[in-house]
């Protein structure tokens, strides 16, 4: 995929906010139980951005992170992407706020497609490296989905979260990194996810809200099936098998999905990595925070192949496969 060049993750980082709510708290005022969340989703609580910490907070404090863990990681470094469906403003980007506070030379931009985001914009990073437009790219996902939420609607308040991931995408070793990526898009679903912004309808005349709407449904029968097909396209152009796969990071939105394509893959629970219970849907977000957890926790290790896997409004979807390590 590379042209020679082997790329792939060098460092990692996310941020929850500290606010934790926990399932009982809907029970005040909606037609609802803990009970029939964890049944129908798995989630059990989910982080909260304060009312004054916004996108680009998470954004700042996931960043802060992976300098924790990998101080220096930023040097070199020549553009910043930031994946988000909730940025602070239209203009200026999310990124551009990103560059401003950690110094960053070079350019600096959003990218909007949903949950699949952080999975685009590290594609969209390892090409630039790739074609030689930059050395490293760091590579951003962080939403306050709570600021979007209708917080009456049961369909989607009890779904959601606040996070931010970071990642730096560079040159690694030979035989680490990288190795194929599926990315793609039904624009014909688009009405079935959606939140207004300066259009009141689409262009099929679906009237929008300025409120996150889903029609859980048929979202949830997409998910399933397109779980499925990009997982297995993203290991087929990686040249691997579903054996292959030590550690399975798909999109933490709900636990019934998640089990669906385990199924189809064949993959024992514990090479899934599920933390939807503690954060629920942080959209772009979700893959970056489960992936640092899951290396935090020991449970990839150099060399072993990770599979990952969104699907999102648009509606689109993304998968990737990298052998993990080589930095």
């Amino acid at each position: 995929m590379t042209g020679g060049q082997a790329l792939g993750i060098l460092a990692l980082g996310a941020y929850a906010p500290q606010r934790v709510m926990r399932n009982e708290e809907f029970e005040a005022y909606l037609d609802t139980s803990d009970e029939w969340i964890v049944t129908r989703t798995g989630i059990r609580e989910r982080r909260i951005a304060a009312e004054d910490e916004y996108t680009s907070d998470l954004a700042f404090k996931a960043v802060e992170d992976l300098l924790k863990r990998h101080p220096g990681a930023l040097e070199g470094v020549d553009g910043v992407i930031v994946a988000t469906n909730t940025p602070d403003a239209l203009f200026p980007d999310t990124a551009a706020l990103v560059q401003a506070r950690f110094g960053i030379q070079g350019f600096a931009y959003d990218l909007l497609a949903g949950c699949p985001g952080w999975l685009y914009a590290l594609a969209q990073a390892h090409a630039m490296v790739a074609a030689g437009l930059a050395r490293k790219v760091l590579v951003v996902g962080a939403e306050a989905l709570s600021k979007i939420l209708d917080w009456n609607d049961r369909a989607t308040a009890v779904l959601f979260g606040d996070a931010g991931g970071a990642a730096v995408v560079g040159r690694v070793r030979e035989g680490f990194g990288f190795r194929s990526f599926v990315l793609g898009a039904d624009g014909t679903g688009a009405k079935e996810l959606y939140h207004a912004c300066v259009a009141p309808r689409l262009p099929d005349g679906t009237s929008m809200r300025n409120r996150l709407h889903m029609n859980g449904r048929e979202v949830f029968k997409f998910a399933v099936r397109v779980m499925n097909t990009a997982t297995l396209e993203a290991i087929e152009k990686a040249g691997l098998t579903p054996e292959d796969i030590k550690v399975f990071v798909p999109h933490q939105a709900n636990l019934r999905i998640i089990d669906a394509a385990r199924e189809r893959l064949g993959l024992p629970w514990e090479r899934v990595v599920v933390n939807v219970d503690r954060y629920g849907n942080t959209s772009t977000a979700s893959i970056p925070l489960a992936l640092k957890e899951a290396v935090d926790a020991g449970r990839i290790q150099e060399g072993d192949h990770v599979l990952l896997v969104s699907f999102g409004a648009g509606l689109t979807w993304a998968a990737a496969v990298l052998t993990w390590g080589g930095a």
